[in-house]
């Protein structure tokens, strides 16, 4: 999309009723004729604008789509989402953050794409990442902190995401740890963290985000490992991909500053909170070979479980799949 195309989209955002050709032509710096070509190009990418002489142009509707220009205009003044990198198609936003990440891509820089061929998820598995229904998003953070902490990251990307579920629907959602985020009991988010370090500190951390918004039943795997939905399935309302990428970057904005300010304590307390498993009996599966059952009592500052056996042993463990009982 032309930069002035995104101009345009801004200005329909932010000023009400219709705009007039000669406004735009001033603020865009183009004659009114650019203007009219702009706009022809606009609804050939699927935007209902409305054309009355007179009075000027009014967008009625947009396509389901994340345009970067529409979602920068909903993004507060931040460094999450200074800069935007939108892909139609690639085979994972994790990985192409890595390497911007690598070629020194500022911190906040966020990586998007309407879908994946190689979407990740924990341990290996795979992410189902079909176009035009979900949020796939991957974001480039550069804390001063040591190696051993970056796993609090997860913890804040999973806050981040269940507040705007919260935000754009009527939908609550419960947060499984690690990294999983569900619904009803099936599995609606998931977060996964990569990093490059040194012994003495972190380079940068990829905050990897997928969302289930709009996928219908038909579209999910088979053979998946857990039950999954989408925020379409559970509310029966269509989700604004935008809409609730800009919540979802906005709230990481606000966690990271508290992060970085307070430290982990604020992001642990509200992830607690939020967690399907906190004050219940759970049963931890590592790799099934090995199950450790007690009640879970919270995360300590580096993200690990926390789980008190019957016998007042305290264990941390560090992975593995947990059931509530």
């Amino acid at each position: 999309m032309h930069p002035k195309a995104g101009t345009i989209l801004s200005l329909f955002r932010t000023e009400e009723g219709y705009i007039s050709g000669g406004h735009l032509s001033r603020e865009l710096g183009v004659s009114r004729s650019a203007v009219w070509k702009h706009m022809s190009a606009l609804r050939k990418d699927g935007y209902c604008i409305e054309a009355v002489p007179s009075r000027g142009y009014r967008l009625l509707s947009s396509p389901d789509i994340i345009n970067p220009h529409e979602l920068r205009a909903r993004l507060k003044d931040s460094r999450v989402g200074s800069r935007l990198e939108f892909s139609k198609l690639t085979e994972s936003t994790n990985a192409d953050a890595f390497r911007l990440a690598e070629a020194g891509a500022a911190e906040g820089t966020v990586v998007l794409a309407d879908s994946q061929t190689g979407g990740k998820g924990r341990r290996g598995r795979v992410w189902s990442s079909p176009a035009g229904v979900n949020l796939y998003c991957s974001v480039i953070l550069r804390p001063s902190i040591m190696p051993q902490e970056a796993p609090q990251l997860t913890f804040l990307s999973a806050v981040a995401a269940a507040r705007a579920i919260e935000l754009t629907t009527k939908l609550i959602p419960e947060i499984k740890w690690p990294n999983d985020l569900l619904i009803s009991g099936k599995k609606v988010a998931g977060l996964l963290n990569e990093m490059s370090a040194e012994t003495d500190g972190i380079n940068f951390v990829i905050l990897g985000i997928g969302v289930n918004l709009n996928m219908t039943a038909g579209q999910f795997p088979e053979d998946l490992r857990h039950p999954a939905t989408s925020l379409l399935l559970e509310s029966g309302v269509h989700v604004d991909r935008s809409l609730f990428a800009a919540a979802m970057l906005n709230e990481l904005e606000r966690l990271y500053a508290d992060f970085l300010e307070h430290g982990f304590g604020p992001v642990r307390e509200e992830w607690q909170h939020r967690c399907n498993a906190t004050g219940h009996r759970v049963l931890v599966n590592d790799s099934g070979t090995e199950c450790t059952g007690g009640r879970f009592i919270g995360i300590d500052s580096d993200g690990a479980m926390l789980l008190r056996s019957d016998d007042g042993k305290l264990h941390r463990i560090t992975c593995g799949d947990v059931r509530v009982i």
